[in-house]
């Protein structure tokens, strides 16, 4: 048994819970908070590590000694659109299974805050730790401005961040798969209605989607730029039917497929006999587009959680994963994409 000798004296923390019962911080509070979703073998294993440990949840007395309370800081760029808003309601879920409440900070462009005037505001306040959960660019600069030994984790990019664990959905895969999926199917080349030129997602979906045309021996077309919405897929589909050698199509989300799809139904072209078309996101309503669309699923639910449970870990003294946590994503084959006609 692990007495408190062996900790120098000191009372057992829920990190000596997780140490012991080899399971995560967060896996401990869901089984203290007696929240549903853990099995029997693992709760009882945590049980035991807390009877053997002695351990006493006593949130009050943790916030006095440590000066944190049980809230999180959670900054979210842009929430209107899918991505990141379903990425804060997994960060929203996973807090309160965790026994957390969350303090969300919601930018519509990182060129209206500064990285040191959010982070002033947010460390005005006591709080336990911060996940950015924003573009690259913005989220490393803001690091910079945390309050040293604040806990904190980055989401939502898939590259490695020297001060801070990150965990990012696969985009270079994904991109990567959607291109090889219509190229398997006889397309000569594909084209890309690519996202905003300062979003690190789109950048990355973009750069894959030029990479594996290169490396099929096929030419890259020029990208035509969107902004996430289907207003502007719609714009630039109307750009692609102007072409006789457009057969094949990668919109960087689901919305700007769709507004590619209008533009193609409009000039009396069929999907896919006429054009293929694949989307990225997998937002609910693609399974429901006519035809249903064609797209690569970002688990953005998995990556809330994977953040939250990364942050917990680092405020509850358990071990900290370093380095980046990558979310595969899926190619998911639906009607809007077919073989190549011949010519």
């Amino acid at each position: 048994m692990t007495s408190s000798t062996d900790r120098g004296g000191r009372p057992a923390v829920l990190g000596d819970v997780a140490r012991l019962a080899e399971v995560s911080a967060m896996t401990v509070s869901r089984v203290l908070n007696e929240h549903a979703g853990v099995k029997d073998s693992t709760r009882a294993r945590v049980l035991a590590a807390v009877a053997e440990l002695g351990y006493r949840p006593n949130s009050m007395a943790r916030a006095l000694v440590t000066g944190r309370s049980r809230v999180l800081g959670v900054v979210g760029f842009d929430t209107r659109l899918y991505g990141p808003a379903t990425t804060l309601f997994g960060i929203e879920q996973a807090a309160r299974d965790a026994g957390y409440t969350v303090r969300v900070t919601t930018l519509e462009s990182t060129g209206q805050n500064s990285g040191e005037e959010v982070m002033r505001d947010l460390m005005s306040e006591s709080l336990a730790g911060v996940i950015l959960a924003a573009p690259h660019d913005w989220a490393a600069g803001a690091l910079r401005h945390l309050t040293k030994g604040t806990p904190v984790v980055v989401v939502d990019v898939d590259i490695e961040q020297e001060s801070a664990p990150v965990v990012g959905i696969a985009q270079h895969a994904g991109a990567r798969r959607a291109t090889e999926h219509l190229l398997s199917l006889g397309h000569r080349t594909v084209w890309h209605v690519a996202g905003p030129v300062d979003w690190p997602s789109a950048q990355a979906r973009e750069t894959a989607w030029r990479t594996t045309l290169t490396e099929a021996g096929r030419k890259a077309p020029a990208p035509l730029r969107g902004d996430w919405t289907a207003r502007s897929g719609y714009e630039q589909g109307r750009r692609l039917v102007r072409r006789k050698d457009v057969t094949a199509v990668f919109a960087a989300n689901d919305q700007m497929a769709l507004g590619v799809l209008l533009a193609l139904r409009e000039a009396g072209l069929d999907v896919p006999g006429d054009v293929s078309l694949v989307g990225f996101d997998d937002i609910p309503e693609a399974a429901y587009f006519w035809p249903p669309l064609t797209t690569v699923r970002q688990d953005f639910d998995e990556a809330g959680r994977l953040a939250l449970d990364l942050l917990v870990d680092q405020i509850e003294g358990a071990a900290v994963r370093d380095g980046l946590t990558v979310v595969e994503p899926e190619l998911v084959v639906r009607a809007s994409t077919g073989p190549a006609a011949r010519n």
